[in-house]
């Protein structure tokens, strides 16, 4: 099978053709970091635009790079959600016109089953069931993957995602944009242990998230100006590593049948939560799973290659289905305490 994938959930602009045997023939991503960094964040007007602009000429370019026509293409799968629901619009209107005019099936992908498959497709030994720690800029979750399409979610943020408190601390400490790569820097030149922050929920029986609190503490710690940008990076997140290893571990316990333990999300491509994890595997008996670093932030092969999955399991969409701004993968979890619309 050989799957055009779409991806415009955020800021990035993707198209991507995989095969079911995993072999990425071509990948195109246009980035809008130039554009946002005045705002330090995305501004979803501005993302939206930039998708309509950039897409069909990465289209072509993607099926110019693997010398095939839209016609050699079995089915098109693009992001129908969750993200930022313009920006989401633009790829999967354009998936369903080229379905249409192609004569294709069309595979409406949730973005975060993207991410939760993204490890399967470099490491075909990745064998369901598996502990799934989705950790992203608008996401923290943990998840037992039990199949295409078949999730149990085993805890959830109460508040905001790490990678969103990676970004405000960037943006408190004048790092940059995108900030999680920026406070990663900065880390490097810092001591982890010199500013006292908080490790929210650590040790609680739940293994669920919650980072609204760290985020104001470095608020606070950066206004004392006690500590240089490099100390409170390192500590920050010296921090968020403490809590993804202690929910994570508390997650392990529920995972039944689990024999690896998966990481995916943009704040996987931090090396130190990378570590981190792959210790905390070591300790409890079970392989680690990281997709390669281009593969952890928004892209489009992970779209191609859900998409794959699903198609080959016979799920695929008509074309009134709808795009999504939230879209939880799994929709039967029970209400969390306190999370509202992000559980």
């Amino acid at each position: 099978m050989l799957i055009l994938g779409l991806e415009s959930s955020c800021d990035e602009t993707a198209a991507a053709l995989v095969t079911s045997d995993r072999r990425i023939l071509s990948h195109r991503l246009a980035g809008q970091e130039a554009a946002h960094r005045p705002f330090g964040g995305v501004v979803p007007e501005i993302a939206a635009r930039a998708h309509v602009e950039a897409l069909m000429p990465l289209i072509e370019t993607a099926l110019s790079d693997a010398d095939v026509t839209l016609g050699e293409v079995d089915a098109i799968a693009a992001t129908a959600g969750p993200g930022l629901i313009g920006g989401v619009m633009v790829g999967l209107v354009t998936g369903k016109a080229l379905a249409h005019a192609a004569g294709k099936p069309l595979i409406a992908v949730n973005h975060l089953e993207g991410h939760a498959l993204s490890p399967r497709l470099t490491d075909p030994d990745l064998a369901f069931p598996y502990l799934l720690l989705l950790v992203s800029g608008g996401h923290c979750q943990l998840l037992l993957v039990k199949g295409v399409d078949h999730y149990v979610r085993l805890a959830t943020t109460i508040d905001d995602a790490a990678g969103e408190a990676f970004d405000k601390t960037a943006k408190l400490l004048g790092l940059g944009f995108p900030g999680g790569p920026a406070v990663e820097r900065a880390a490097l030149a810092g001591d982890p242990y010199a500013v006292p922050l908080p490790r929210p929920l650590k040790g609680s029986p739940e293994p669920h998230f919650s980072f609204a609190g760290l985020k104001s503490a470095v608020s606070r710690a950066a206004d004392t100006g006690q500590w240089s940008a490099e100390d409170i990076s390192a500590s920050f997140q010296q921090a968020v590593v403490d809590c993804l290893l202690d929910r994570t571990a508390r997650a392990i316990e529920r995972a039944d049948g689990a024999t690896a333990l998966v990481v995916a999300g943009g704040v996987a491509a931090n090396q130190a939560v990378r570590r981190a994890l792959e210790g905390l595997a070591s300790q409890h008996g079970l392989r680690f799973v990281a997709p390669p670093l281009w593969l952890c932030t928004d892209n489009a092969a992970m779209i191609a290659w859900a998409g794959a999955e699903r198609f080959a399991a016979g799920l695929t969409d008509p074309l009134d289905v709808a795009a999504r701004p939230r879209w939880p993968l799994d929709p039967v979890a029970e209400a969390v305490r306190g999370a509202g619309v992000k559980a």
